[in-house]
């Protein structure tokens, strides 16, 4: 095999990370189906995908240019665009770093926070903040990486889906949305009533009236992002020696040989659709409808076939190999995901409703999302349909495991059957994420096989590895789901006046333990359909959480939860009771952790009976999460009549805190009144524990916030709005060892005020505070249009030598002449700041600017870039040509890069940007001087652009445009790329000339063509 490592260089070269449109899955998400690591799905535009890019720009990365290196989104080094819903747009690099905050009319005065949790950055503005912390927002419509990844930056979508839920009666709701609607001219796109509410489609630039609708307006209970659901496919090789192996072990034969297969039951499937032609669902299909906004129900991914099949297949293609669970239920195809496998909040949630009005008894989701604190849309669609029409809903754990607290939504609703995977020799699945949820509950509820299960492939679709004629093997804990959603329609079968709720109980309690494992990793136990179908008893509890213990323990007070036991029999029954538990490390659960209020139970026929199960975490033990299975097995000879004795199992589980303290943070704005201070951040040295916005949750009285954070040391910032002006609050260093009240008295804080030379008026305000921590560096950023009214002071001791800086500065200009002025702070946050700058302090980079075309106007993008962090401003525009004077300061171990953009007579869009300059450092009293934007304009080559071989692989990457100096730039212009080679067209699409192009012949003749408006 040839070598590759020039052409894999190349690659990487070519999108370096900044990629257009660059769309990153987490391993695990989305379709729920095994991914060997995090995989990145190339853009628009990437190499080799030949479909369509139309703003890129071909630039070089901060340093020296690179072939191929790319600009990400629009023709800006800023990247692209991000509006969030309050109509302020967001500017992010190449990298998909916030290098500045644009501001919605007459939003100036906002203070804006940029803060990074978790890898994803957050642009919260000051007013957002309030709403977010009442749960009125949803924290997701302020993730610009996230929004990014999803697809929902200004380039690739000019609107914002929302999920808007209203308050009051369905009139009133109506009324809402109606005023709603017509404020933003937003459109409904459709009507979600399980959420009391609508998906709606806001333009983005009608976002700020929306937002003033929302902020000024009643009747509005909850706006939440109408997120994405997206996961490529890794797929395991099959083990296709084992005939119908996952079916026979969960003891589907067995109630088949009882006369249950599911017959007459409705399965919704919620996935990508079904192949209906496929001879083992030819009949099994009995409704369909398209969610997706393709137009169509076919499966061309191949995830919802092989999903839909598991449930119901007839295994005719196979002879009766590959059947599924429950080969006699019908299938709803509900395509909630598209052919990429991507999906919408709303699109499940429409998926769900239309199942629940079909008669679905179960709707089988193998798809998934993180999950966060509280109720996200789809969890609470969930649950309202299970309560309003017993529907179950059998959702996957999601592939993020083996890691606690991994379990995704929609898993994570309270009312779903959330279900993990093993493999075919009952071991835990090394992918299947655990508990406990964000919200500290158990789960999983089960497990059931998810490793290398065959089953139907879909003739348009490209999953899974080959296992047999018509079928393909996948692994995941979306193969895991159809096996439950199977066996819940045997049982709906057996028992068609049972609701989805008493589904789930008998499911959950006839279960088969997994050796090692425990109860937040496996729930019950491994799904056993056969003794479900025996099981005339069963817990009303699927499972018991005691949720989180706090330290100290010494004080901890027992908490009892009754489980209450049913039996559906004609004669009673008596149980034996037991309850084991394990720890940390799989140790045993101390004595006395755990007891019964009794060890037998008679449980009277038709009739129930309750057991006390008591948790007293006040007993000697580590700290940790401890979980286990209160065990009740029938004693024989209750009943002549009855089988081998039974076991009904419950999963119960508690999580005994670290040592942690409550930390008392009161703010008081500059007259000395309590305020609300949601926009604070509480950061530890250790990097272990943060949080961005403080919730209504934690306010204990006005201004007064308790939250509970382990031991350490911590930077804590607050942004205080009031009438009087914004105070940024800075504690460089806080120990907590034991209960820990701080003061944030805004009365602290003094004026900041920076004077750039020649009356030149500032535009854009930028306060950095950049930590290091244990697990790297974190920056916390403030925009603000000016320095006007803003207040600073840091309280408390300072921060350990080399820890924490702040970076004060931002934009002044005066006509085509603009100032960027930085500021450096080592070790210090500071109690005001005072400065005048002198032309001493400042290097000229002196830009002879053209135009290509007649009334044009000029920016310049500026950013500087430090040892964590680059941040940029843009300029507004001026009269082309000129000559700009940039004027900049050198604070020591920083540099600037400057790119310059020609905009239309109206300045409100690109028609060219160069961004291709070097980041660098300049020395004050120096004038650095170039040319940009004067002809001959033509294509350019050499260095480090061009074509380049290697094998059977050409790398192209020819900037378009360049000006006269040979400055490569991006522009407007409509682009269409042909190779062909031999007759044979290789590739044709209207991107640009920075591609990949595989599998050549030998001599290709690669043809260009370049259309421009």
């Amino acid at each position: 095999m040839r070598d590759r490592t020039t052409s894999a260089s190349l690659a990487a070269l070519l999108v370096a990370g900044l990629m257009t449109g660059v769309s990153v899955a987490a391993t695990g998400s989305g379709l729920g189906v095994r991914t060997q690591g995090t995989a990145t799905v190339a853009s628009p535009g990437s190499p080799g995908l030949g479909v369509r890019t139309q703003d890129t720009a071909t630039v070089a990365s901060p340093g020296s240019p690179r072939l191929g290196a790319r600009a990400a989104g629009s023709a800006s080094a800023a990247g692209r665009y991000v509006t969030l819903l309050t109509g302020d747009r967001v500017r992010l690099d190449a990298r998909g770093r916030v290098t500045g905050v644009q501001r919605a009319p007459g939003r100036e005065h906002v203070p804006v926070s940029v803060r990074g949790v978790g890898g994803d950055q957050y642009v919260v503005p000051a007013d957002a903040a309030a709403l977010i912390g009442q749960g009125v927002l949803d924290m997701r419509l302020f993730d610009v990486s996230g929004l990014i990844r999803a697809g929902y930056d200004d380039t690739r979508r000019r609107t914002l889906p929302l999920i808007v839920s209203y308050e009051g009666k369905p009139a009133q709701r109506g009324s809402t949305q109606k005023s709603l609607v017509a404020d933003s001219d937003a459109t409904v796109r459709r009507e979600l009533p399980s959420v009391a509410g609508a998906a709606i489609t806001l333009p983005k630039a009608g976002a700020d009236d929306m937002w003033q609708a929302l902020t000024e307006g009643k009747g509005v209970a909850r706006v939440w992002l109408d997120g994405r659901f997206k996961a490529p496919a890794d797929e395991d090789g099959a083990n296709a020696g084992e005939s119908g192996g996952s079916v026979t072990q969960i003891g589907a034969p067995a109630a088949w040989a009882a006369g249950y297969d599911g017959k007459g039951v409705k399965v919704a499937v919620l996935d990508t659709g079904v192949d209906t032609t496929h001879p083992d669902l030819a009949s099994a299909v009995t409704a369909a409808k398209d969610f997706s906004g393709t137009g169509s129900t076919d499966d061309k991914a191949g995830h919802g076939t092989h999903v839909a099949a598991t449930v119901a297949g007839s295994g005719a293609r196979s002879g009766g190999r590959y059947k599924g669970v429950a080969p006699g239920a019908e299938i709803l195809d509900a395509k909630v995901l598209n052919d990429d496998g991507e999906g919408t909040d709303s699109s499940v949630i429409a998926g769900l409703e239309w199942a629940a009005g079909q008669g679905a008894k179960v709707a089988n989701l193998s798809l998934g999302q993180t999950d966060t604190p509280g109720e996200d849309p789809v969890e609470a669609a969930v649950n309202a349909l299970s309560k309003s029409t017993g529907m179950l809903t059998v959702a996957a754990a999601g592939n993020e495991g083996p890691d606690a607290g991994t379990v995704g939504s929609p898993g994570a609703a309270e009312s779903a059957l959330t279900v993990g995977a093993v493999d075919g020799e009952d071991r835990l699945a090394e992918f299947s994420s655990t508990g406990p949820t964000a919200d500290n509950a158990l789960k999983p509820d089960l497990m059931a096989p998810g490793v290398d299960i065959v089953s139907a492939r879909a003739a348009h679709g490209h999953m899974g590895d080959p296992a047999a004629d018509g079928y393909v093997s996948m692994s995941g804990t979306s193969m895991a789901t159809p096996h439950a959603a199977g066996a819940a329609a045997i049982l709906a079968q057996r028992h068609p006046d049972w609701t989805g709720a008493r589904i789930k109980q008998a499911l959950t309690a006839s279960t088969t333990p997994t050796t090692g494992a425990t109860g937040y990793q496996q729930g019950t136990g491994r799904l056993d359909v056969s003794r479900a179908l025996q099981g005339e008893v069963a817990s009303e509890q699927t499972s018991v959480s005691f949720g989180k213990q706090l330290w100290p323990h010494t004080d901890d007070r027992p908490l009892t939860r009754h489980i209450t036991y049913r039996n559906d029999g004609d004669h009673p029954v008596t149980l034996d009771l037991t309850a084991g538990a394990t720890g940390p490390g799989g140790s045993t659960a101390p004595e006395g952790m755990f007891t019964l209020s009794t060890t037998q139970l008679t449980v009277p026929a038709g009739g129930t009976a309750d057991v006390d199960l008591t948790a007293d975490t006040r007993v000697e033990a580590a700290n940790g999460t401890y979980s286990g299975t209160l065990v009740a097995t029938a004693r024989n000879g209750t009943d002549p009549t009855t089988a081998a004795p039974t076991a009904v199992r419950t999963a119960f589980g508690v999580i005994r805190e670290a040592e942690a303290h409550d930390l008392t943070l009161k703010f008081l704005d500059r007259g000395g009144r309590p305020v609300s201070a949601p926009l604070t951040e509480i950061l530890a040295y250790s990097g272990t524990y943060w949080t961005t916005n403080l919730r209504d949750s934690e306010q204990i009285s006005k201004g007064v916030y308790r939250v509970r954070v382990p031991r350490g040391d911590y930077v804590v910032d607050t942004v205080l709005e009031g009438a009087e002006g914004t105070s940024a609050l800075v504690r460089p260093r806080l120990s907590v060892t034991g209960d820990t009240t701080v003061v944030f008295d805004a009365r602290r804080a003094k004026p900041v005020g920076i004077t750039a030379p020649r009356g030149a008026k500032m535009s854009d305000g930028q306060l950095n505070v950049a930590v290091g921590t244990g697990s790297g560096s974190h920056n916390s950023t403030l925009f603000w249009g000016t320095f006007k009214n803003l207040r600073t002071a840091t309280l408390g001791p300072a921060a350990p030598a080399g820890r924490l800086s702040t970076q004060l500065g931002g934009l002044w200009q005066k006509d085509s002449t603009t100032y960027h002025l930085l500021y450096n702070l080592p070790d210090r946050f500071p109690t005001g700041y005072r400065h005048t700058t002198r032309m001493a302090e400042l290097a000229l980079l002196k830009r002879n600017f053209g135009s290509s075309a007649a009334h044009r106007k000029g920016i310049v993008n500026v950013l500087w870039s430090g040892p964590t962090l680059s941040l940029g401003t843009v300029s507004d525009p001026f009269p082309l040509p000129t000559t700009a004077k940039i004027y900049v300061t050198t604070p020591k171990g920083f540099q600037w890069t400057a790119n310059l953009g020609q905009r239309n007579a109206s300045g409100d869009e690109d028609d060219v940007f160069y961004g291709t300059e070097r980041a660098r450092s300049y020395r004050a009293g120096r004038t650095y001087a170039a040319t940009y934007n004067v002809g001959v304009f033509s294509p350019i080559t050499g260095g480090p652009y061009g074509a380049r071989r290697d094998g059977d692989t050409l790398d192209l990457c020819v900037p378009d445009l360049a000006d006269g100096a040979g400055h490569p730039a991006s522009s407007v212009a409509e682009r269409h790329t042909t190779v062909t080679a031999d007759g044979g067209t290789l590739l044709d699409n209207d991107g640009d000339l920075c591609q990949t192009v595989e599998k050549l012949p030998p001599r290709p003749r690669p043809a260009t063509r370049s259309a421009r408006t």
